[in-house]
């Protein structure tokens, strides 16, 4: 249980900033990917600019290299997750790599996020990184960390508003968050996230074919436009004798 009482910002420990920003509802609904969404990554991926592809892969990757990337997501291994528009459109994508167990070190994992261009400056990115964070304090991990291009500003700064130290080399750098450990308060606000991703991606899924059958409802003509009537003046009664002429 989470100590409602709020400390003085001089006493503060260092850690109750992060366990804060962990336990924040996030407000954009998030949902995790599986293998059925190959398909609509790679689509999210390749839509990417060359500079995009540059910021997010550290090197300006090309299709054929993005399709071997999407063909080596490892779903039951590591967690992936999308923020879908009402279009069903991924327009947002998050990686979360486990690395892989070694003895006597603690457990680490990498983020690595993708944006679409037109729906940047809406937080999302963020969005994304605090849902990965989530998942991997209570999955045990220590450590989150990002490898980028000391040029990709947005991602470090994500990074940093988390409370990451970063650690630049040249034309790289390192991204280090130290993680709290799960408690049972992470663990519901866990569960209660993936419900709202899952209820939210649903509703999306059913308008969306509503919208598609109201459309090929219109496409079979079935809801035709009534056709316009002539003009009152055009118009003649049924039976109507002609009008009668006066002679002089």
């Amino acid at each position: 249980m989470i100590d409602t009482k709020q400390s003085p910002p001089s006493s503060a420990a260092p850690g109750d900033a992060k366990e804060r920003r962990a336990l924040q509802p996030l407000h954009i609904p998030i949902r995790a990917l599986g293998p059925t969404h190959r398909e609509q990554i790679l689509e999210h991926l390749l839509s990417l600019t060359e500079r995009d592809r540059y910021l997010r892969f550290g090197y300006p990757a090309s299709d054929a290299q993005v399709r071997r990337y999407v063909e080596g997501l490892d779903f039951q291994r590591d967690e992936i997750y999308g923020i879908h528009n009402r279009k069903l459109e991924l327009i947002a994508m998050a990686h979360l790599a486990f690395d892989p167990p070694t003895p006597g070190k603690p457990r680490a994992a990498e983020f690595g996020v993708s944006v679409l261009s037109k729906y940047r400056g809406r937080s999302l990115g963020a969005k994304l990184y605090d849902r990965a964070m989530m998942h991997a304090r209570n999955e045990g991990v220590e450590t989150m960390y990002i490898h980028a291009l000391s040029e990709n500003a947005p991602m470090l700064k994500i990074a940093r508003n988390a409370g990451a130290t970063v650690h630049r080399e040249g034309s790289e750098s390192e991204a280090y968050l130290k993680l709290p450990k799960p408690n049972l308060n992470s663990r519901l606000t866990e569960a209660f996230e993936d419900q709202i991703g899952e209820f939210d991606y649903r509703m999306k899924v059913q308008a969306y074919q509503f919208q598609s059958f109201l459309d090929n409802l219109w496409g079979m003509g079935m809801h035709r436009k009534p056709e316009a009537r002539p003009a009152p003046e055009q118009e003649q009664k049924p039976n109507a004798a002609p009008p009668t002429q006066k002679h002089d």
